[in-house]
């Protein structure tokens, strides 16, 4: 028997996001807190606090007078996501890379390769799943789940909510040249030079804007 060992905030919490995540809930439309409550028979009090964590996560944004609005994405938010994850990716890969093993080098390029092969295909979903695990060999080392819970909200709110059904091939091809790299410099323990990578090229909005654009077109607000 499963046992749902959640509390009621998160139960509402999980499914809210997923309510934006299939679109039930689109960027900018706003939420009727009366009619939440009664739909999922719950008070307004949990309902309230998963909006909070939710507002607090960057999915929702409570607007004085007006209500709880789904957050739109602009070119800003996806500046300010990057800078976050480049800037966490790179602190993870100074402090924690020298405990990668030449098993875990392997992995991350049979992953690219992997993720190349799903390109090739078309198969945008399994490239992206492929792409969260290689990224998660080097994270997954930290101990610090405060850091990694952010790079998980901030990926989900660029890739996840909602997903994409197509990619640019040629962004996600020039990613995979910039993951050789980075292999390359993990291989050499070259940690500071990888994690200054990570976050001046990679991650870099600056670097990556011409695509990003094109990505985001139909999403921006």
């Amino acid at each position: 028997m499963d046992i749902n060992t959640k509390s009621l905030r998160e139960q509402v919490y999980d499914y809210l996001k997923e309510q934006i995540k299939s679109k039930a809930l689109k960027r900018g439309d706003f939420l009727d807190l009366n009619a939440l409550s009664k739909s999922l028979g719950i008070s307004k009090t949990p309902l309230r606090d998963a909006l909070l964590k939710l507002e607090s996560d960057g999915f929702v944004e409570i607007k004085p007078r007006k209500g709880i609005k789904v957050k739109t994405l602009t070119l800003n938010e996806i500046r300010k996501c990057y800078q976050i994850i480049g800037t966490l990716e790179f602190g993870i890969v100074v402090d924690y890379a020298n405990l990668l093993t030449l098993e875990d080098i392997n992995t991350m390029k049979e992953l690219n390769s992997r993720m190349k092969i799903a390109l090739d295909k078309k198969d945008f979903n399994e490239y992206y799943k492929i792409n969260v695990n290689f990224h998660n060999i080097y994270l997954n080392l930290s101990d610090n789940e405060e850091m990694l819970r952010t790079i998980s909200i901030m990926r989900q709110r660029l890739y996840d909510f909602p997903p994409k059904s197509e990619y640019l091939p040629k962004w996600e091809y020039k990613s995979l040249k910039e993951h050789e790299i980075l292999i390359e410099l993990l291989r050499q323990k070259d940690f500071v030079t990888a994690g200054l990578f990570l976050k001046n090229v990679h991650w870099s909005f600056e670097v990556q804007k011409k695509y990003i654009v094109q990505y985001y077109k139909e999403q921006l607000s």
